[in-house]
């Protein structure tokens, strides 16, 4: 039997390749565009907690992308207090597949690619879903993902105003600055959710919270706001659903499981039901269902995060490292 070897492409490996915004969306909305078609298999998210003490889960994603050919299964840990020993609150490693034999073909590093690929999701929602003239962003969360939502946010809008707030100062207003420095804008850290997200034309959650608490007030979502609220625990208030005009998931097979997610009480109390949806992401990048059809339409996009996106960046990650020469082959058997 001839010898059997795989790639790991790791953190410096992926920096060194210093990927774009639009290799970053493309990689995105192409697997959106392949779920659209037809061309995936999602399988449900998986949750492993191995001690409610130690305030963090895993999640484990698995799918395949027909027109990559590839399977990939991602574990990610979510653990909210990792800052606390100076680690990122999510780590994760994405091991792609041959879908015909079953070989491995590489392990990457899935820690950068969980944020590039959120914060793309975020912002190719606004794309399909928000107005075109979106000037204002309040942003609430500053963790690891937060910057990519933030960034890629601001590529297609260059927004006038952009406001952000989270639950710890100094990493508030260090997200605050960093984000100044590399978008060459003033960004302001502001005091609390209401100044960060009242009279935002687009909103965000991606908080990290211990338990519920409503944030993002109903009130404050006025005709023609754009909400994204993706926190794992819910920080908005049970009557959010009841004034969209629309709402949109990445993937109602997700959506609609588990035990975690920003919606989860207000799925399982029928307020967000297959009825009440008005289409995945998928679907209308693929053409097949509208996106925004006015300027006064209140539409609400819910993402969990699709291992078909972690994937096609995984895939997008492994043919540069071969093309430049990164990563390391690692022998299998």
């Amino acid at each position: 039997m001839k010898s059997l070897e795989f790639m790991f492409v790791n953190a410096k490996d992926i920096e060194k390749m210093n990927l774009t915004n639009e290799e970053i969306m493309k990689a995105v909305e192409d697997s959106l565009l392949a779920q659209g078609n037809g061309q995936v298999v999602i399988e449900p998210r998986e949750h492993l907690i191995p001690n409610p003490e130690f305030q963090g889960h895993f999640n484990i994603l698995r799918g395949y992308v027909e027109p990559l050919n590839v399977a990939g299964v991602k574990v990610v840990g979510d653990y909210v207090n990792n800052y606390k020993i100076g680690l990122p609150s999510e780590l994760a490693l994405v091991t792609l597949y041959d879908p015909r034999t079953g070989m491995p073909l590489a392990i990457v590093d899935c820690t950068e690619i969980t944020n590039m690929r959120t914060g793309a999701l975020t912002a190719l929602g606004a794309k399909y879903l928000a107005r075109k003239d979106c000037k204002v962003l309040g942003h609430l969360g500053s963790r690891g993902t937060a910057w990519w939502n933030v960034v890629l946010l601001d590529s297609i809008f260059d927004f006038e105003e952009i406001r952000v707030n989270s639950r710890r100062p100094e990493s508030m207003n260090d997200f605050a600055q960093r984000l100044s420095d590399h978008l060459g804008k003033p960004v302001k850290a502001v005091e609390n959710s209401e100044e960060c997200l009242k009279g935002a034309d687009i909103m965000v959650e991606a908080t990290r919270l211990i338990e519920p608490q409503a944030l993002l007030k109903t009130e404050w979502v006025t005709p023609g706001t754009f909400v994204v609220p993706y926190g794992t625990i819910s920080a908005v208030e049970f009557s959010l659903t009841d004034v969209m005009d629309k709402m949109v998931v990445d993937d109602w097979g997700q959506c609609k499981g588990g035990k975690f997610g920003s919606l989860r009480r207000h799925v399982d109390a029928g307020k967000l039901s297959a009825e009440t949806l008005h289409a995945e992401l998928g679907e209308i990048v693929s053409g097949k269902k509208v996106g925004r059809e006015n300027d006064e339409e209140r539409i609400l996009f819910w993402h969990r995060g699709l291992s078909l996106n972690d994937i096609a960046l995984g895939h997008l990650i492994w043919e540069k490292a071969k093309n430049l020469g990164l990563g390391t082959m690692i022998e299998y058997r």
